[in-house]
């Protein structure tokens, strides 16, 4: 599940952009907000190359938090990589961030959405942790715009087992300081404890429900080629979650990382932007 301390419709294009707010250009790339679905969405996006590609980050997570190494350094020949902050998290602030049933789905119709609005017309999903699970249910939802899916970190439904490990990590104040730092430079601390309660609170409902499911029912309608990744010492995802993944979507792959935790794509951001690279190129060369 997305721990960052532990290391997750279509529009008319013209209409948005009269909605748009100030978007910056840059050598390294631009960064801006668009208006989908009532709520002025931040990105970040750089490379030139023909095959888009969209982050998706974990729990309270951002661009910024999440994914420098990947957009820094992940190929600009070859890719358009595209990092966003969704409603409530980041700097895609106001509205403050909610957890309603749907959280996750309104996650998935935003990031799909927001694609859309920026006028890429088929793209690639790389989720952590909760941004794993919104990448799994938008491509179930959307077989037709999604190329391929890298996810690691994230799972399918919340057993009691997991439930006792975010319950662990509920009170941020028993966080070390380095660990509560990056977050609470984004939110302030007073926010960001709410809103991480928010979150774990959120997170339960799931819980409740048939086999716990968050998205259980939609893996076999997911039809992009899939590379899983876990790590294998993740404190916060047993690795019954990346096998139930492989299990329920066709023919998707697991790579395991030995020394992989929670956040591998930032402890080991060179092996793990390879290992995507070489994935996303097979179906270029398909």
């Amino acid at each position: 599940m997305a721990l960052f301390l532990l290391g997750g419709r279509l529009f008319n294009r013209r209409s948005h952009v009269k909605r748009s707010i100030t978007a910056t250009m840059s050598s390294s790339g631009s960064s801006g907000r668009w208006r989908v679905n009532g709520v002025d969405l931040y990105y970040e996006q750089t490379g030139r190359g023909k095959h888009a590609v969209l982050l998706l980050p974990g729990a309270l997570g951002s661009t910024k938090t999440d994914f420098g190494p990947q957009l820094k350094s992940l190929n600009k020949e070859r890719f358009t990589v595209i990092g966003w902050d969704p409603r409530g998290y980041g700097q895609s602030r106001p509205p403050d961030r909610d957890f309603p049933p749907d959280f996750f789905e309104r996650d998935a119709k935003d990031a799909v959405d927001l694609m859309k609005a920026l006028g890429f017309g088929r793209f690639s999903l790389l989720g952590w942790s909760d941004g794993g699970i919104t990448a799994l249910i938008a491509a179930a939802r959307n077989p037709d715009l999604i190329n391929k899916m890298v996810v690691w970190g994230s799972n399918a439904f919340v057993s009691q087992d997991d439930l006792k490990l975010y319950n662990m990590v509920r009170d941020v104040s028993k966080w070390s300081a380095r660990m509560r730092q990056p977050m609470e430079e984004v939110y302030g601390a007073q926010l960001f404890a709410k809103t991480w309660e928010g979150w774990v609170d959120g997170i339960a409902q799931f819980a409740q429900r048939p086999e716990g499911s968050i998205c259980v029912e939609l893996l076999p309608l997911i039809s992009c080629p899939t590379l899983i990744v876990h790590g294998e010492k993740d404190p916060m995802v047993p690795g019954f979650h990346p096998q139930h993944l492989l299990k329920h979507i066709k023919g998707s792959r697991l790579h395991s990382m030995p020394e992989g935790k929670h956040n591998l794509h930032l402890r080991f951001a060179d092996d793990f932007n390879r290992l995507v690279e070489d994935f996303l190129e097979e179906q270029n060369n398909q």
